[in-house]
Protein backbone atom coordinates (compact mmCIF):
# COMPACT_ATOMS: atom_id res chain seq x y z
CA UNK A 1 0.00 0.00 0.00
CA UNK A 2 1.17 2.93 -1.38
CA UNK A 3 -0.84 6.03 0.26
CA UNK A 4 -2.67 6.29 3.77
CA UNK A 5 -4.36 3.09 5.53
CA UNK A 6 -6.46 5.61 7.42
CA UNK A 7 -7.48 9.60 7.13
CA UNK A 8 -8.22 12.11 10.21
CA UNK A 9 -9.59 15.36 8.88
CA UNK A 10 -10.04 18.17 11.37
CA UNK A 11 -13.86 19.18 12.42
CA UNK A 12 -13.21 22.24 10.14
CA UNK A 13 -12.05 20.69 7.38
CA UNK A 14 -14.67 18.33 7.37
CA UNK A 15 -17.45 21.05 7.96
CA UNK A 16 -15.99 22.98 5.40
CA UNK A 17 -15.78 20.71 2.24
CA UNK A 18 -19.44 19.72 3.39
CA UNK A 19 -20.13 23.43 3.13
CA UNK A 20 -18.66 23.06 -0.40
CA UNK A 21 -20.66 20.30 -1.40
CA UNK A 22 -24.05 21.63 -0.39
CA UNK A 23 -23.59 25.08 -2.11
CA UNK A 24 -22.76 23.81 -5.30
CA UNK A 25 -25.76 20.95 -5.26
CA UNK A 26 -27.22 19.80 -7.55
CA UNK A 27 -23.94 19.93 -9.48
CA UNK A 28 -20.73 18.24 -7.67
CA UNK A 29 -17.75 20.46 -6.20
CA UNK A 30 -14.07 19.42 -6.25
CA UNK A 31 -11.18 20.56 -4.37
CA UNK A 32 -7.61 20.03 -1.94
CA UNK A 33 -6.92 19.77 1.07
CA UNK A 34 -3.43 20.95 2.03
CA UNK A 35 -1.61 19.88 5.39
CA UNK A 36 0.38 22.14 7.19
CA UNK A 37 2.10 20.78 10.14
CA UNK A 38 -0.93 20.25 12.32
CA UNK A 39 -4.10 21.88 10.38
CA UNK A 40 -5.70 20.81 7.56
CA UNK A 41 -6.99 23.87 4.88
CA UNK A 42 -9.42 23.27 2.19
CA UNK A 43 -8.79 25.23 -1.05
CA UNK A 44 -12.09 25.13 -2.99
CA UNK A 45 -11.57 24.27 -7.17
CA UNK A 46 -14.11 25.54 -9.61
CA UNK A 47 -16.05 22.53 -11.46
CA UNK A 48 -15.10 23.61 -15.42
CA UNK A 49 -17.57 20.58 -16.43
CA UNK A 50 -20.48 22.69 -17.76
CA UNK A 51 -18.13 24.75 -19.57
CA UNK A 52 -16.28 21.28 -21.44
CA UNK A 53 -20.05 19.54 -21.77
CA UNK A 54 -20.92 23.02 -23.68
CA UNK A 55 -17.95 23.40 -25.61
CA UNK A 56 -17.13 20.32 -26.67
CA UNK A 57 -19.76 17.77 -25.67
CA UNK A 58 -18.78 14.70 -27.82
CA UNK A 59 -15.45 14.43 -25.53
CA UNK A 60 -16.88 16.02 -22.57
CA UNK A 61 -20.41 14.18 -22.48
CA UNK A 62 -21.44 14.70 -18.95
CA UNK A 63 -23.10 18.06 -17.23
CA UNK A 64 -21.39 19.01 -13.98
CA UNK A 65 -24.55 17.19 -12.22
CA UNK A 66 -22.43 13.62 -12.70
CA UNK A 67 -18.78 14.48 -13.37
CA UNK A 68 -16.02 17.09 -12.30
CA UNK A 69 -13.15 18.94 -13.83
CA UNK A 70 -10.56 20.99 -11.99
CA UNK A 71 -9.82 24.14 -13.36
CA UNK A 72 -6.40 23.44 -13.90
CA UNK A 73 -5.05 27.20 -14.13
CA UNK A 74 -6.54 26.89 -9.95
CA UNK A 75 -4.87 23.51 -9.23
CA UNK A 76 -1.59 24.54 -10.44
CA UNK A 77 -1.63 27.50 -8.38
CA UNK A 78 -2.45 25.08 -5.09
CA UNK A 79 -0.01 23.27 -5.74
CA UNK A 80 2.80 25.71 -6.38
CA UNK A 81 1.55 27.37 -2.84
CA UNK A 82 1.93 23.54 -1.58
CA UNK A 83 5.71 23.60 -3.07
CA UNK A 84 6.68 26.80 -1.83
CA UNK A 85 5.29 27.19 1.98
CA UNK A 86 6.20 23.24 3.09
CA UNK A 87 2.62 22.43 2.96
CA UNK A 88 1.71 18.96 1.42
CA UNK A 89 -1.61 17.96 -0.47
CA UNK A 90 -3.12 15.59 1.39
CA UNK A 91 -6.46 14.65 -0.40
CA UNK A 92 -8.28 15.21 -3.58
CA UNK A 93 -12.29 16.03 -2.66
CA UNK A 94 -15.52 16.10 -4.88
CA UNK A 95 -19.25 15.32 -4.40
CA UNK A 96 -21.37 12.62 -5.52
CA UNK A 97 -24.24 15.06 -5.61
CA UNK A 98 -27.89 12.24 -5.18
CA UNK A 99 -25.06 9.05 -5.52
CA UNK A 100 -23.83 7.36 -3.02
CA UNK A 101 -20.06 8.09 -1.96
CA UNK A 102 -17.81 5.45 -4.07
CA UNK A 103 -15.34 5.49 -6.25
CA UNK A 104 -16.50 5.35 -9.97
CA UNK A 105 -14.29 4.47 -13.10
CA UNK A 106 -14.95 7.82 -13.96
CA UNK A 107 -12.98 8.93 -10.63
CA UNK A 108 -10.23 6.48 -11.17
CA UNK A 109 -9.76 7.41 -14.52
CA UNK A 110 -9.47 11.05 -13.23
CA UNK A 111 -6.94 10.24 -10.21
CA UNK A 112 -5.18 7.97 -12.99
CA UNK A 113 -4.40 9.56 -16.57
CA UNK A 114 -1.46 7.59 -17.09
CA UNK A 115 -2.77 4.39 -15.28
CA UNK A 116 -0.32 5.44 -12.73
CA UNK A 117 -1.88 7.50 -9.73
CA UNK A 118 -0.78 11.32 -10.77
CA UNK A 119 -0.63 11.86 -6.47
CA UNK A 120 -0.13 8.16 -5.16
CA UNK A 121 0.49 9.16 -1.57
CA UNK A 122 -2.93 11.94 -1.87
CA UNK A 123 -6.08 10.04 -0.70
CA UNK A 124 -9.45 10.81 -2.60
CA UNK A 125 -12.33 11.85 -0.61
CA UNK A 126 -15.99 11.53 -2.59
CA UNK A 127 -18.83 13.07 -0.39
CA UNK A 128 -22.20 11.40 -0.91
CA UNK A 129 -24.69 14.34 -1.11
CA UNK A 130 -28.84 14.18 -1.29
CA UNK A 131 -31.00 17.36 -1.15
CA UNK A 132 -28.08 19.44 0.44
CA UNK A 133 -27.50 16.81 3.52
CA UNK A 134 -24.11 15.28 3.44
CA UNK A 135 -25.24 11.39 3.63
CA UNK A 136 -21.29 10.17 3.82
CA UNK A 137 -17.88 10.74 3.31
CA UNK A 138 -15.37 8.05 2.07
CA UNK A 139 -11.91 7.87 1.69
CA UNK A 140 -9.84 5.71 -1.08
CA UNK A 141 -6.49 5.49 -1.17
CA UNK A 142 -3.33 4.08 -3.90
CA UNK A 143 -2.96 0.61 -2.90
CA UNK A 144 0.03 -0.31 -5.23
CA UNK A 145 -0.09 -4.26 -5.18
CA UNK A 146 -3.61 -4.35 -6.45
CA UNK A 147 -3.05 -0.99 -8.87
CA UNK A 148 -6.05 0.67 -8.07
CA UNK A 149 -7.99 2.76 -5.06
CA UNK A 150 -9.58 1.29 -2.01
CA UNK A 151 -11.76 2.36 0.56
CA UNK A 152 -9.67 3.45 4.15
CA UNK A 153 -10.89 4.91 7.35
CA UNK A 154 -11.71 8.32 7.61
CA UNK A 155 -11.91 10.40 11.35
CA UNK A 156 -12.85 13.41 12.43
CA UNK A 157 -10.55 15.22 14.95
Amino acid sequence: MSGPMALTLTQEAWEEISRHAAETFPEECCGVILYYGNTDEVRRLRNIQNQLHALDPETYPRDASIAYAMDQKELDSIIHEAETTGARIKAFYHSHPDHEAYFSQEDRAFATPFGEPTYPECAQIVISIYDRAVRRISAYAWAQEKKDFVEIALRKI
